[in-house]
């Protein structure tokens, strides 16, 4: 699991500078940003999910969006069950062998200033057979000061620049992700953007 963990690791931080490259931001720029006083965390998460009898009412896992950076998740082979919202409408992700599934979190969305949207996601219970998943988890660190990068802002018109996403400290954004995680995120950033204007955050 150690080794198994350290390729995922990589395969994040190269995608974070193809995330770069995409952007036209500067090589490394997305893995700095995460970096804080110790570098980024990373974590490995292995999930059950038993058959379910009654399916109708019970949730796998409701939906939410991630709070990290970027998730990268093995899903089981054979049972589905991740459903992704788009446009309004839930998405079935079929089960796909010997693939990994990249998905985007809130930081991501805050630093590419929604150039990049985190994705609502759940899990729907199944009748038959157990599902198994394996997510990684590569997020800032826990002091990783997280704001739009300069270059992005810089981009957008006077009017758009009004609705700015704020600069917090991961930690706190992680406290209140805490107890709003199955609630909409947008309500996360005004909060983390009252948070900032009465107290400012220096950026290192």
């Amino acid at each position: 699991m150690k080794e198994f963990a350290l390729k995922l690791e990589k395969l994040a931080e190269e995608l974070l500078d193809l995330f770069c490259e995409n952007l036209g931001l500067e090589k490394g720029y997305l893995k700095k940003a995460f970096y804080g006083a110790k570098g980024p965390t990373f974590g490995t998460k292995v999930s059950n999910y038993p058959p379910c009898p009654t399916p109708d009412k019970i949730k796998g896992l409701r939906a939410h969006t991630d709070a990290g950076g970027i998730i990268l998740l093995f899903q089981d082979p054979q049972v589905g069950g991740l459903q992704l919202l788009k446009d309004g409408e839930w998405v079935d992700v079929p089960p796909l062998r010997h693939s990994i599934v990249i998905n985007l979190g809130d930081q991501l969305e805050v630093i590419t200033n929604g150039k990049y949207k985190s994705v609502e996601h759940r899990v729907i219970a199944q009748t038959d057979g157990a599902r198994m998943s394996i997510a990684s988890f590569y997020n800032p660190g826990s002091d990783a000061v997280i704001y739009p990068a300069p270059a992005l802002v810089e981009k957008e018109e006077e009017e758009e620049k009004k609705g700015l996403y704020p600069k917090f400290v991961f930690e706190d954004y992680m406290k209140l992700y805490g107890v709003l995680k199955f609630q909409a995120k947008e309500p996360r950033f005004e909060a983390m953007k009252a948070r900032e204007a009465t107290a400012p955050i220096a950026t290192a």
